[in-house]
């Protein structure tokens, strides 16, 4: 399959630490691919360096067969690659209405359907119209990450970055959000990237992952591989006795 993301020998640093580490990953076209690794590892540090939130000093970054440098992004890159933070609190605008939020990116694009845009992406979240003109204060949690969602679909990007989207979230409102990204994916076709610490969440949602450790990349494999116990590295089996759903292997 064709790949819409790659990345080879990618380095981020700061203040002269290597946050990343001659990271390299490749992700095909429609593929859900996971990364996981303990806090500090890099992984949310990679997401944000392919999204121009963080500069790479080195290394590659290709998007659908286009190359960017450092933290250099054109409306072009949002059009196709769109970020869903962990933070439902933070990543919205405290003083904006949802019908806000949601109008400021397709006002930057030029897009003019706005209208039909907002219904629809309000729709599809599972909210609807009653919710447009609230803010965000007046929003729970979990309504906040629908909006969240909401604002990265609705310029119909192909790639969605998903850094921790429940980690901040009550256990029982996580798998709702998880399976309404899920739904998202197999109605728009889309690719997902998605950092977690947790190893349950990511072979539910994905079909293949990388595991990083000190800003690399200890090894790649498929959820199958994960499963079956076939994989190289201690740091990987660790990871799985730590987390939830794991600790019999």
């Amino acid at each position: 399959m064709r790949l819409v993301l790659a990345i080879k020998d990618m380095v981020v640093s700061f203040d002269g630490y290597r946050a990343l580490d001659s990271v390299s990953v490749d992700v095909e076209d429609g593929a859900s691919f996971g990364i996981v690794g303990e806090s500090g590892s890099g992984k949310s540090t990679l997401l944000r360096a392919v999204a121009g939130l963080n500069s790479f000093s080195s290394g590659i970054l290709s998007v659908n067969g286009r190359l960017y440098e450092g933290r250099k992004r054109d409306k072009e890159f949002y059009r196709q690659v769109q970020m869903v933070f962990q933070d439902p609190y933070g990543s919205l605008h405290p003083r904006q209405t949802v019908d806000r939020l949601l109008r400021e990116p397709l006002t930057i694009h030029g897009f003019a359907d706005a209208e039909a845009r907002i219904a629809r992406a309000l729709d599809e979240v599972g909210l609807g119209a009653g919710f447009r003109f609230r803010f965000s204060h007046q929003l729970s949690g979990g309504q906040r990450q629908r909006i969240a969602i909401a604002r990265a679909l609705i310029l119909e990007p192909k790639v969605l970055l998903l850094d921790e989207p429940t980690s901040a979230l009550d256990a029982s409102i996580q798998a709702e959000i998880l399976n309404l990204l899920e739904q998202v994916r197999k109605d728009r076709g889309l690719t997902f990237v998605m950092v977690s610490h947790d190893l349950a969440v990511i072979t539910h949602m994905c079909e293949h992952l990388a595991v990083m450790k000190s800003g690399k990349i200890v090894e790649t494999l498929s959820v199958e591989q994960l499963r079956d116990g076939d994989f190289s590295t201690d740091y990987t089996r660790q990871l799985m006795t730590a987390s939830e759903g794991f600790r019999s292997v």
